[in-house]
C-alpha cells in the first residue's frame, strides 16, 4: 500500500484519479493547458489579448471564486496544484493561499499547498524575479463515507495550475441545482483583498446567504471600465449582475470626469446588449479616507515600506477636483446620478451606495489595515450587509429565483 505524495499519513489502497475538466470547475470561463496542468482564467483569451497590463494578467488568473465541484462518497481527497505566488522585495512574505473544503455547503477543511513558483517584485523599479518551485498537494481525509456535494475553493490570491484530483471513491460533476447565477465585477476588495480564505471573501459570503451561484470577476487593481471586461460580462450567462465601480479609477488616476461619465454609460450599455432585462446593480465605492476627497494616483507609503509594512497613500491634490480629477465622493455622486438618469428606460437597474456596506463608522471600528483594503472581519461584515440589503426584503436581487 503506497499512499500518493501529500497524503499526510492516510493509507489508501486504491486511489482514483479523475481528469480535471470544465465539468468539474465553476467560476472560470476558460481552462488553459500549461506545462503542469490546467490554469483557470476569469477573463477569456480574447479579452486578455487586448491589454499588455501585467497587473491584469496576474489577477485575472488568480482564481477568486473558482472551485471544483463534485458529488462523491469519498473519505479522502487530494488535489495536486502548482501555485504562483507574488512577493515584494523588502516586505515580509504573505502567507500562502488557502484552499477551502466545503461539504454540503459547510466549511470542513482548510489547507495550503506547499512548493510553487514565486514572483518577487521590486517596487522601486518594477523588476520581477521568477523562482520555480515544485507541484504540491492538499489532502483532506476523515470525511464521511456518505454521498455528499464537495467544493474545493481555490486560493483567491495566487495563480493556480490544477494538476491532478485523487479520491478513494468515484466522483461525478455536480450538474447544478437551479440556483440563480450572480455575476459580480469589482476591484481587489471584491477579488478578496485580505479575506481569511476563498469562501469568506465578501462576495462568497453574500452568495452563500443569498442562495446563488457566484461568478466573481473581481480584478485586483483592474476594475477600470475596460471595454473587454464589459464584453465579458455581456457574454457570461447570469441571472443577476452587479458592478462595483470607482476605487481603481481613483487609485490609477486613469481618467477625468469628462471621460468617466460616458465610460460608465458605455460599460452599462455593453452589459445590457447581452442582458437587457437582468437585474443590474451598480455599487459605488466603500469608505476609504485617503481617497474620499483626495485624487490619485495612489502609491505605496515609502516610510511604511522602510519599516517592512505595506500601506497606501493618495498623492493627488484636492484642488485638482476642479479640473475634473476623480475622488470617491465625486464618483458616488455621478454613479447615483447616472443610475437615476437611466432608470426610466431601465426598470431593472439599481444603485447601492458603497458606504452602506462599509462607512465612516465602520472605519472607526474596523480600520483598513493598509488604508485601502478590508481585513477578514470587514469582509464578513460587508458580505452580511450585502445579503441583507440586496438579497433580502425589497432588495434588488430579492425576488429572482423565488
Amino acid at each position: 500500500m503506497n499512499p500518493a505524495p501529500g497524503s499526510r499519513g492516510a493509507v489508501i489502497t486504491a486511489w482514483i484519479t479523475t481528469p480535471i475538466t470544465a465539468a468539474l470547475v465553476r467560476g472560470a470561463p476558460e481552462l488553459e493547458p500549461t506545462a503542469h496542468g490546467l490554469r483557470p482564467h476569469r477573463l477569456p483569451a480574447r479579452a486578455r489579448a487586448q491589454t499588455p497590463d501585467p497587473q491584469l494578467a496576474m489577477v485575472e488568473a488568480q482564481p477568486s471564486g473558482v472551485r471544483l465541484c463534485f458529488r462523491t462518497t469519498a473519505t479522502a481527497i487530494e488535489l495536486d496544484a502548482l501555485a504562483t505566488r507574488r512577493a515584494y522585495a523588502g516586505v515580509p512574505s504573505r502567507p500562502p493561499g488557502v484552499y477551502d473544503l466545503l461539504v454540503d455547503g459547510h466549511l470542513t477543511g482548510r489547507q495550503s499547498v506547499p512548493g510553487g513558483d514565486t514572483l518577487t517584485i521590486t517596487m522601486a523599479t518594477g523588476a520581477v524575479e521568477h523562482r520555480a518551485g515544485p507541484v504540491g498537494t492538499v489532502s483532506f481525509t476523515g470525511l464521511p463515507g456518505t454521498a455528499k456535494d464537495v467544493e474545493i475553493w481555490l486560493p483567491y490570491d495566487e495563480i493556480t495550475d490544477l494538476v491532478a484530483l485523487r479520491t478513494d471513491a468515484p466522483v461525478v460533476p455536480v450538474t447544478g441545482d437551479g440556483r440563480p447565477v450572480w455575476l459580480h465585477h469589482g476591484s481587489s476588495i471584491s477579488h478578496g483583498s485580505n479575506a481569511a480564505s476563498p469562501s469568506t471573501t465578501w462576495p462568497a459570503l453574500a452568495a452563500a446567504r443569498g442562495g446563488v451561484e457566484l461568478v466573481n470577476l473581481g480584478l485586483g487593481g483592474s476594475a477600470l471600465l475596460d471595454p473587454f471586461t464589459a464584453r465579458t460580462l455581456r457574454d457570461t450567462p447570469a441571472d443577476l449582475i452587479s458592478v462595483k465601480i470607482g476605487i481603481n479609477l481613483v487609485n490609477a488616476d486613469l481618467m477625468r470626469l469628462r471621460a468617466f461619465i460616458p465610460a460608465v454609460h458605455g460599460f452599462l450599455d455593453t452589459i445590457r446588449d447581452g442582458h437587457p432585462d437582468t437585474p443590474l446593480l451598480v455599487v459605488s465605492p466603500i469608505h476609504c479616507p485617503i481617497h474620499e476627497d483626495t485624487p490619485g494616483p495612489g502609491a505605496f507609503d515609502l516610510a511604511a515600506l522602510r519599516e517592512g509594512q505595506v500601506r497606501f497613500t493618495a498623492t493627488g491634490d484636492p484642488a485638482e477636483r476642479a479640473a475634473g480629477k476623480l475622488t470617491l465622493r465625486v464618483i458616488r455622486d455621478e454613479l447615483a446620478r447616472i443610475v437615476t438618469q437611466r432608470a426610466p428606460d431601465d426598470p431593472h437597474l439599481h444603485y447601492l451606495d458603497g458606504p452602506a456596506l462599509y462607512g465612516a463608522a465602520d472605519f472607526a471600528e474596523l480600520p483598513l489595515p493598509d488604508r485601502l483594503h478590508p481585513d477578514a472581519a470587514t469582509h464578513r461584515r460587508m458580505g452580511d450587509r450585502f445579503a441583507d440589503l440586496v438579497f433580502a426584503g425589497d432588495g434588488a436581487f430579492a425576488r429572482v429565483g423565488a
